[in-house]
């Protein structure tokens, strides 16, 4: 069924891309700040309170109606996974952007793709060169096909029914809206969030970055995870950011020059500099790792039909 549900949703989402901040980042945005202006006073105990109620309730809802619907007929029970399949994960989510990005690249049309760069990272991106745009674009895409595809694709699997799928999003969105604050009674706050998120993340990460080996330069891929993903600021992402450059052979992070300024920024990866050839050869990468899944998967479900 899980096979058959992600199949479904990969189908669907080519043809009725999800329009994401309508269905899932608003509802989920208002959810958050409803919680934190009931819960927030300053001290970590309400944020976990806050997480216990906004995570457990939705898990126990979207778990609650697959029982419901699993009782009245497997269908409904199907398309129920199918639909919060669909909610939570997005390939669309980010890959026109990054299509367009490569197409205006290759194009030589860097106006456009630092406008694409910009909307799409939410960051400036004016005077990036060429080789800059494209480092950073599969930078970002790794990382979104680990957080909108692969995160909740692991936890889908190993939680029953719609419910791993739920606790992805919607902790991912949580860490990510609480752990922003400056001040010191916001950040004790989201603190639960973003801890209880890096565990739920821990082992996702590290079947990503073992996906993307797999399918890639395996040697380099592990020799990167090693010894550069520690350098990047983000512990999980940069997992996923060094196994992905060294499959693919190629260096990412290095500083960039952004808004005039320069950043400093650790280098990961082994091989060439980043170019419009390299994202095609990423995009490859995630859709490789993506069959990978497939397959194993579908052997999954073959043995759980011997064994029965």
């Amino acid at each position: 069924m899980t096979l058959l549900s992600l199949l479904a949703v990969l189908l669907v989402e080519q043809v009725w891309p999800l329009p994401y901040r309508q269905f899932v980042q608003e509802p989920l945005s208002r959810l958050a700040v409803f919680l934190e202006s009931r819960f927030n006073a300053g001290e970590s105990r309400h944020g976990i309170g806050a997480w216990l109620v906004g995570i457990g309730g939705l898990v126990i809802v979207s778990g609650g109606v697959a029982v419901a619907l699993s009782q009245l007929s497997p269908l409904l029970a199907w398309l129920w996974n199918g639909l919060v399949l669909y909610l939570t994960m997005g390939f669309r989510r980010f890959s026109h952007y990054y299509t367009d990005i490569r197409l205006a690249l290759r194009m030589g049309d860097l106006v456009n793709a630092r406008k694409l760069l910009a909307e799409w990272r939410g960051r400036p991106a004016d005077g990036l060169s060429a080789s800059e745009i494209a480092r950073l674009s599969i930078e970002e895409a790794l990382c979104a096909s680990h957080r909108h595809v692969f995160g909740v694709l692991v936890c889908f699997v190993l939680l029953p029914g719609p419910c791993g799928a739920i606790l992805y999003r919607a902790s991912a969105f949580f860490a990510a809206s609480w752990g922003r604050a400056d001040d010191a009674d916001a950040a004790a706050f989201g603190g639960f969030a973003r801890r209880s998120f890096a565990i739920i993340d821990w082992l996702p990460v590290r079947l990503t970055a073992a996906s993307f080996a797999i399918v890639g330069n395996f040697e380099d891929a592990l020799y990167c995870w090693r010894t550069q993903a520690e350098k990047w600021p983000d512990d999980g992402l940069g997992i996923i950011v060094a196994s992905g450059a060294g499959a693919l052979g190629v260096r990412l992070g290095m500083p960039v020059r952004v808004a005039g300024e320069l950043a400093d920024r650790a280098e990961v990866g082994t091989g060439d500099e980043a170019d419009v050839d390299f994202m095609e050869s990423a995009v490859g990468l995630v859709w490789r790792a993506l069959v990978l899944w497939m397959l194993l998967l579908m052997l999954l479900g073959l043995a759980n039909l011997v064994g029965g």
